[in-house]
């Protein structure tokens, strides 16, 4: 049985410590309780007596549906007057999801024991990010935690929608970048060398472009485990490199400068940005909490240092629409006037809302775009690669009378 560490006081406010023996934090608050103390602290203990840490891992990972179905049985069961406690418990009896149903167990048990609802959930961060993290703070500060929860929730979905309908366009693109792949590998280590092959007994000097394509496929043949050894090392590095707020940043300017996806990435950015901080204001959050909320859905650093500038503006008493204004690939000119107009008329938050709609469906109009241009593009690179390997290959037949003599 799990071993509890307490710190506690009594009713003359003596303050005492100890350990004790229970199933679970609450049932060690409750053994801890009986004795006539009040708890201020307790702690799961490790064999050795160190707190134990939080288990993290692929086991702990909670699917998104889970976590938002989390928060919208919350917030009915807090709008309906259960305790928050009692909804917890409520919420791990019925859990399914095993991660979930422990995750949940250990928030109930924490916010039982003095925390937080909003502290209890980062523990938990791959459930729980930071932004939704705060936001359920706010809530629990102006006293709205069940309007929160709600809007939280409605927030992740519109949020997988939309994710989903980027995933969905990728999908095809991706599955012709595979197949360009696979021919390739099957021509440079396969096909070629038999082809090949064919040649080399007639001397002579091959094409130039025929001898280009022989010598790449036979260095394939050769060192192909230490070019897939060297792919995967610089992929590696790669995911380090882009890890790094340095280089994190780097990607993204460059990314932005893209064309068309660089629109697509700052669109993205808009919807998320107008949708949170809609969400936030219509709850009742005051601005510049909401800004902050704000700024961690953006996703992009880069976007995202715009609305950090504006935040300071803000607190200076200039206006939202004006603070804004700073970077037109994330806030263009029609979306800062209709911000205007909105403070003017006290209808921010519905407005953000409806922000996040029009330019949603503009995204997805964009995405239709860019994957109608991306087809063609990955099917003539996959045409132009075969058939190079093919005609370089084919010129020596051509040539074949001057090759025999």
């Amino acid at each position: 049985m799990p071993q509890y560490a307490y710190k506690a006081v009594d009713s003359a406010g003596a303050e005492s410590s100890g350990t004790v023996s229970a199933h679970s934090r609450l049932a060690a608050m409750e053994e801890v309780s009986g004795k006539g103390l009040v708890p201020v602290s307790i702690d799961e203990q490790q064999a050795r007596g160190r707190a134990r840490p939080v288990p993290r891992g692929r086991a702990d990972r909670v699917p998104q549906a889970v976590v938002e179905a989390f928060h919208r049985e919350l917030a009915n069961l807090l709008t309906a007057g259960v305790p928050i406690i009692r909804g917890l418990k409520i919420l791990c009896r019925e859990a399914s999801h095993p991660a979930a149903k422990r995750q949940w167990t250990i928030i109930r048990d924490d916010v039982a024991g003095g925390l937080t609802v909003a502290d209890a959930m980062a523990k938990w961060p791959r459930s729980f990010p930071a932004v939704y993290v705060a936001m359920v703070r706010a809530g629990e500060t102006g006293g709205f935690l069940d309007a929160v929860l709600r809007q939280v929730a409605d927030f992740q979905s519109q949020q997988h929608n939309l994710k989903s309908k980027i995933r969905s366009a990728l999908a095809y693109p991706a599955v012709l970048a595979a197949l360009a792949v696979g021919v390739l590998a099957f021509l440079l280590t396969y096909f070629i060398p038999r082809f090949s092959s064919i040649f080399i007994d007639f001397g002579g000097a091959l094409p130039p472009l025929t001898r280009a394509i022989v010598a790449v496929s036979q260095a394939v043949v050769d060192y192909g485990l230490l070019i897939v050894l060297a792919v995967v090392v610089v992929v590696v590095l790669l995911r380090r490199v882009l890890k790094s707020p340095s280089g994190r940043r780097l990607a993204e300017r460059a990314t932005l400068r893209v064309p068309t996806l660089g629109r697509v990435v700052a669109r993205f950015a808009l919807v998320r940005f107008c949708r949170m901080l809609g969400t936030l204001l219509g709850a009742g959050v005051p601005l510049v909490v909401s800004l902050r909320v704000a700024r961690e859905a953006i996703g992009n650093e880069t976007l995202a240092d715009t609305v950090g500038k504006a935040i300071e503006s803000v607190q200076q008493g200039a206006s939202l629409a004006r603070s804004l204004a700073g970077d037109e690939r994330l806030f263009p000119p029609s979306v800062v006037e209709m911000v205007a107009v909105a403070e003017e008329t006290a209808r921010l938050d519905s407005e953000l809302n409806r922000l996040a709609g029009v330019y949603e469906e503009e995204l997805d109009r964009q995405l239709r775009l860019l994957m109608a241009l991306a087809e063609p593009a990955m099917l003539f690179v996959m045409a132009a690669i075969v058939g190079t390997i093919v005609v370089g290959m084919l010129l020596p037949v051509f040539t074949l009378q001057e090759l025999i003599h």
